[in-house]
């Protein structure tokens, strides 16, 4: 290859070139100051340090004195007790070791005698530490627990055994629906309100519009109500509705229902909530409520 039109490039004059030379030797020079340099700060002793710290010592301890400070010791389950936690009260590393085993088995010790006899800790020790000790109050008071337990279940089977009276959700007041545990004042208002819009409910599933009802107080309510469709309930005819009648069903609005129109009147009449459920947007998973609003 020929180079010969790079060497316009690559030519110096005498005084660039002594230049370059120069400029080599300073920056070898900084590398060399900065390689064998020691940039490190070393720490400014006052000479007064020692006499402030002996004076600080001695200022602490006066204070405690004064105080009667007394270190603070902290009730714990010792089924969580960490690894500093049990360095810290002396036990060693094999009697950590032992009680974290023995938690890995999903089991807990329920008093100082059973926390002894899985860590191996002598007498003395578990005499020290033992007061520190706090079990759960069901440990502590397993006869009052048990029984209590056994009032509860007495109780709440007691309670499921209860005969009720199943009500008509559509002729249900709001004193009826308070009585359900979880619904106010608030919420009774919605349900009443949704019905109202609708005409009527047709179907206990109608429940989970309502905005703020759990699904634990909808169990709650299919338990107590059931529906019964009123024969005063007033249908859509899907097939002769205007547009306004049809944008008025809450389960339709106005964007559906003009869909509705120009489907009918380009394919004919439905038939049935099949044909309707073709129509692109239309609600499926409702398709079964809301054909017991329409007639065809």
């Amino acid at each position: 290859m020929n180079f010969t039109h790079l060497n316009k490039y690559l030519h110096f004059t005498k005084h660039q070139r002594i230049g370059i030379f120069i400029l080599f030797i300073i920056i070898i020079s900084l590398q060399l100051f900065y390689l064998f340099s020691d940039f490190s700060t070393s720490e400014t002793k006052s000479p007064n340090k020692e006499e402030w710290m002996a004076y600080q010592s001695d200022i602490d301890e006066q204070k405690s004195i004064k105080q009667n400070r007394k270190p603070v010791n902290y009730l714990f389950n010792p089924n969580f007790i960490s690894d500093y936690k049990g360095y810290k009260l002396g036990m060693s590393v094999e009697q950590i070791d032992r009680l974290i085993a023995f938690r890995k088995e999903n089991k807990y010790v329920n008093s100082a005698e059973e926390f002894q006899k899985v860590t191996g800790v002598s007498d003395s020790l578990l005499n020290k530490i033992s007061t520190l000790f706090k079990f759960p109050d069901w440990v502590q008071n397993k006869t009052r627990f048990q029984t209590e337990k056994t009032e509860y279940t007495a109780k709440s089977f007691s309670k499921k055994v209860e005969k009720f009276e199943v009500l008509d959700i559509n002729k249900a007041t709001q004193e009826d629906l308070i009585k359900i545990y979880g619904i106010g004042e608030g919420l009774s208002s919605r349900i009443l309100k949704q019905k109202e819009i609708l005409g009527c409910f047709v179907s206990m599933d109608q429940m989970q519009e309502v905005w703020g009802l759990s699904p634990e107080v909808i169990t709650e309510l299919k338990s107590h109500f059931k529906v019964v469709i009123p024969s005063t309930i007033k249908k859509i005819d899907v097939n002769n509705a205007s547009l306004k009648e049809l944008s008025q069903f809450p389960y339709f609005r106005y964007t559906l229902a003009k869909q509705i129109v120009t489907y009918r009147s380009m394919n004919g009449n439905f038939n049935n909530i099949e044909d309707l459920a073709k129509i692109k947007d239309f609600p499926v998973e409702k398709a079964k409520i809301i054909s017991l609003y329409l007639e065809f």
